[in-house]
């Protein structure tokens, strides 16, 4: 599995949330003299960082964002990052890239029932401290499982076929906070592969790897979230997750994984969640007044009034995964998805003036943007006859994915025909 997906689809990336969440409660007070620029404001510290009870090494995110036309974020680097709990026991973060700290899995593994505080004091010297953080405990996946459904999409004027992906958490109590998360893989094979390289009419050899087949990752960027706050809500059953348009995507023509993880909230971190979610769905004007302000548990110690953007969370973490194959589906009728790639095959004789060669041809097309995929021979097989092209989604998989298997996946075979 490619790590660095991993973590994507790990934690969601907060940033465009919390800023425009930033510029709606700055706005909200000063309307009238607003400055497009926003001159003065110091930068501000973004803050991400996700903590569960999984074996694996957890990271925190530190960068600066000036909120502006543009928008610069820079990493905040050298910056000293510990995560202590209710009995003093710290752990400190290492820094293997700028901004990005990470803890060693052997030395540290959140745990439900503990109690978290993030410590970060930057290499200019200034402190912050999150409010401490219980874990709470999460409930197991009961099960994942898919209908054929429907949806509208581009502002609803385009309705969609395919299927809905939810899950089941029986065991819910009053009071409990869920949020969902999933990462999806999926196997894809190129239609028009590139076969051949080419050097010159005589020397055409064959590639080392065939980049045909390749495994496609997407981590999810929405926020799913639940409250069983009412005593009818206290099952969580058939809660949607995901909805994939068949004919959109080839995620379903040979082989899906969905992999589901829920967290525990606490109902503080709920209601944060809660806010994130209506500033991404808000289609109204930054410009109006807004009931919004800023939701963070982490603080400067030395000037509390000073805004930091983003959350420490804590949560505990389930996860369940499912594969879902084109036979699973076959009986749903739904549409499949067909790729729009054409094979332009092209020769010297294509040409009405004499003379081009297979040099100029091969250069023509090549500095379009197409790959050359494999050579055309004459109908006797004596000579060749044309060079074949391709758009480079067409021709080579590892544009779009990886040639390696995540290391958890299983080729699950077709059912044999009854002889």
């Amino acid at each position: 599995m490619n790590r660095n997906n991993y973590k994507r689809g790990s934690i969601l990336n907060l940033r465009k949330p919390i800023l425009l969440l930033f510029l709606v409660s700055l706005l909200s007070t000063c309307i009238d003299n607003f400055d497009p620029e926003l001159r003065g404001l110091k930068a501000v510290l973004v803050v991400d960082a996700l903590i569960t009870n999984e074996h694996r090494s957890y990271e925190v995110k530190l960068s600066r964002t000036i909120p502006s036309q543009d928008s610069v974020t820079v990493m905040e680097s050298g910056a000293l990052v510990i995560i202590k709990d209710q009995n003093g026991n710290e752990s400190t973060f290492h820094e293997n890239e700028s901004g990005i700290y990470e803890t060693d899995s052997l030395n540290f593994q959140g745990e439900t029932g503990n109690t978290y505080t993030l410590l970060i004091k930057t290499s200019g010297g200034t402190e912050y401290e999150s409010d401490p953080c219980l874990m709470p405990p999460v409930q197991q996946i009961d099960t994942i499982y898919y209908f054929k459904d429907q949806e509208f999409q581009n502002n609803g004027t385009v309705f969609l076929d395919g299927i809905r992906i939810f899950i089941d958490s029986k065991n819910a109590g009053s009071g409990d906070y869920f949020r969902w998360i999933y990462n999806e893989w999926w196997k894809f094979s190129v239609p028009t592969p590139k076969l051949y390289d080419y050097i010159d009419p005589e020397n055409i050899p064959r590639v080392d790897t065939v980049k045909q087949v390749c495994y496609c990752f997407n981590g999810s960027d929405e926020i799913i979230i639940h409250s069983t706050e009412s005593a009818q809500a206290e099952k969580i059953e058939k809660e949607p997750i995901l909805f994939i348009a068949s004919g959109m995507s080839d995620r379903l023509l040979i082989q899906y994984c969905i992999e589901i993880k829920q967290l525990s909230l606490s109902e503080k971190e709920y209601r944060f969640w809660e806010q994130m979610k209506q500033i991404n769905e808000t289609t109204g004007n930054i410009f109006e007044k807004q009931p919004f302000s800023i939701i963070s548990n982490i603080h400067n110690i030395n000037d509390p009034s000073e805004p930091v953007l983003g959350y420490f969370q804590v949560s505990g973490v389930e996860q369940k995964r499912i594969y879902i194959t084109p036979e699973d589906i076959a009986e749903l009728n739904i549409p499949v998805y067909t790729y729009d790639c054409e094979r332009i095959a092209i020769g010297p004789s294509n040409y009405p003036i004499p003379g081009i060669s297979f040099d100029k041809i091969y250069k023509n097309y090549t500095d379009k943007g197409l790959y050359f995929i494999g050579p055309v021979w004459s109908p006797l097989g004596h000579s060749l006859d044309k060079l074949a092209f391709a758009s480079p989604v067409c021709a080579d998989c590892t544009i779009r994915g990886s040639l390696t298997k995540p290391d958890f996946w299983i080729d699950i075979p077709p059912p044999q025909t009854k002889k």
